[in-house]
């Protein structure tokens, strides 16, 4: 099964950054593989959504703001219960694409491909001031997002 990981985030607001970390220690300890593609959605967002086509999974992760949650709370939220319809936007920044976007214009795109393993990981946030340093409680929680997604890939005993 070809897998995609995507992490949405802004490099330098802080906690927002979140997806960006965890893709990046994703790629440091699965290295480069024929069933894995990992994203960074900080950048290029709508070129990545063609790339998904032959994918049969996809797992999105993300910082959430305002959840009411203390700092660090990870959520693992069914896509299809938020996925939003389809939006025709031209002014839609490829910044500020944000996960639920994303799956809404890949279903778009993907149409009879779009696959039905999809999974979410969201990490609530409060500081996405000007900063390029992550919170601790946001890192371990990214972290232990690392540790589900190496988990779900049958891949914490090979590393």
């Amino acid at each position: 099964m070809k897998t995609a990981i995507m992490g949405f985030g802004n490099p330098v607001r802080s906690d927002d950054a979140i997806g960006i970390y965890i893709i990046e220690q994703l790629k440091e300890k699965i290295g480069k593989t024929d069933s894995i593609s990992i994203f960074d959605m900080g950048t290029a967002a709508f070129e990545v959504l063609f790339a998904l086509k032959g994918h049969q999974k996809i797992i999105m992760v993300d910082a959430v703001i305002n959840s009411k949650e203390p700092v660090g709370t990870l959520f693992k939220v069914p896509a299809q219960e938020v996925m939003q319809a389809p939006e025709d936007n031209p002014m839609l920044f490829l910044h500020s694409m944000k996960w639920n976007q994303a799956l809404s214009y890949s279903k778009k795109i993907l149409q009879d491909e779009y696959p039905d393993d999809i999974q979410v990981y969201l990490i609530a946030v409060e500081n996405t001031r000007l900063e390029v340093e992550l919170s601790e409680k946001v890192q371990e929680a990214g972290d232990k997002v690392v540790a589900l997604i190496l988990k779900d890939l049958k891949l914490e005993a090979v590393l």
